[in-house]
């Protein structure tokens, strides 16, 4: 099939590796005279895991194109993958494509807009030859992303034409083979859907960060209480794990987007309490970091295990490290850095700030330091050397916004130890 692609999110990029590799003629829509796609990608595209790769062996094939906002109009299957703040832009397009195209044409809507937003789309274009608008959820995780599109448990579709149904269910065979569900819905209950299942997501993770503040103040631990209520097959494990708070630019676009339409066609502030409390848990760590020290960290030396806002990414897009690293400098103290795939970032948004300090070493980021807080839950700190951390730091403190680490074992080892609910 010849598809063209609009959009630099992330879903366009996993989109087109995967869809030029089973096969399909594939354009990236892009006016840019830069043909090099790894100048095209941003940096956390870059660093998804093996998409990179992908990228530029379908480019060296030939399958995967750049082509110009013009040249995409020869072609009959679009897909639009943008941020949710380009619906005007997305409606430019669609509108062009409607008057350049004379026959069949279809516009599979992967982009959050809005519950409604897609119907908007179709209104663009000729619905009785056979021109349709159709909604496909966008199910991809950051770190995970070519894993999800390839092998997906489950589809959401919105779309009511049998000739797009069977268009897109044609596109889609090579990645569904192990399907477990394939839903076919109106676009408006499609859109619905999604935000919905995202939203939550977003009230379990409140919900086990409130309980675990409460434990704290009632003095129990927030593992057996999530362990006991984890039990119950009505609750599940699932986004049970109680932290710093949450990140990432879709996810948290996506809550927004559906507390936006709560508040105005319910005049219900539900989720947006759920995101003004997260915003207040990404602060916790450095809540327990200031009042260890009596409210004064001027001149003191503290480490950063993970900058990023999830394991796997390199993105800080909403990160809590953000929140942590602007107090810890405001209040005089000097932050060393660590994150596996995130320094890149760090040094952009901090280069050559002085009491901004990155190391690609986890030890190296301990050196003579006052405190560790741990903020992504990377592999690779569930099981550090205590040893070498007792050696490395001037002060034995770790506060763990991850609840990585074992309580018992740093307090036999002589570490003062904070955690989330612990």
């Amino acid at each position: 099939m010849k598809i063209a692609i609009w959009g630099q999110e992330l879903t366009a990029w996993v989109a087109a590796g995967t869809l030029a590799h089973a096969g399909n003629d594939v354009r990236i829509v892009n006016d840019s005279t830069d043909q090099d796609p790894t100048l095209r990608m941003g940096t956390n595209i870059l660093n998804e895991p093996g998409l990179k790769d992908l990228i530029c062996d379908e480019f060296a094939k030939g399958r995967l194109q750049f082509t110009t906002s013009g040249g995409a109009t020869q072609f009959d299957i679009h897909l639009l993958c943008m941020n949710p703040s380009e619906f005007e832009e997305a409606k430019q397009i669609v509108s062009k494509l409607g008057k350049f195209t004379q026959n069949k044409l279809l516009v599979i809507n992967q982009s959050l807009f809005g519950v409604g937003c897609t119907d908007e789309l179709q209104g663009l274009l000729k619905k009785e030859n056979n021109q349709i608008a159709a909604f496909l959820t966008e199910n991809i995780a950051e770190g995970e992303a070519l894993n999800n599109m390839r092998h997906p448990k489950a589809i959401t579709l919105g779309c009511d034409n049998p000739w797009a149904n069977m268009m897109i269910e044609s596109l889609l065979r090579p990645f569904t083979r192990q399907l477990d569900q394939m839903l076919i819905m109106s676009t408006r209950e499609a859109e619905f859907a999604k935000m919905a299942t995202t939203g939550m997501l977003a009230l379990r993770i409140g919900y086990i960060n409130e309980l675990a503040n409460l434990a704290e103040q009632l003095d129990v631990n927030i593992d057996v209480i999530r362990q006991s209520m984890g039990a119950d097959p009505r609750i599940g494990h699932h986004y049970l794990s109680p932290g710093c708070g949450f990140g990432g630019n879709s996810f948290s676009q996506s809550i927004k987007g559906l507390a936006d339409l709560l508040s105005e066609k319910r005049n219900s502030q539900l989720l947006d309490t759920v995101l003004r409390e997260n915003e207040k848990q990404k602060e916790q760590c450095f809540r327990k970091l200031w009042r260890h020290y009596k409210a004064d960290i001027s001149g003191l030396q503290i480490a950063v295990w993970g900058a990023s806002f999830k394991p796997g990414s390199s993105s800080l897009d909403g990160a809590p490290s953000l929140k942590v690293i602007e107090a810890i400098i405001a209040q005089g103290a000097t932050v060393r850095i660590h994150d596996p795939e995130a320094l890149d970032n760090i040094e952009r948004l901090y280069g050559g700030h002085p009491q901004v300090i990155t190391c690609k070493d986890k030890y190296e980021a301990l050196a003579n330091t006052d405190a560790l807080l741990i903020l992504t839950e990377w592999d690779e700190y569930w099981s550090p050397d205590y040893e070498a951390l007792l050696e490395q730091m001037r002060q034995p403190v770790i506060v763990d916004g991850r609840n990585v680490l074992s309580r018992d074992l740093l307090e036999s080892l002589g570490f003062t130890y904070y955690s989330i609910g612990r």
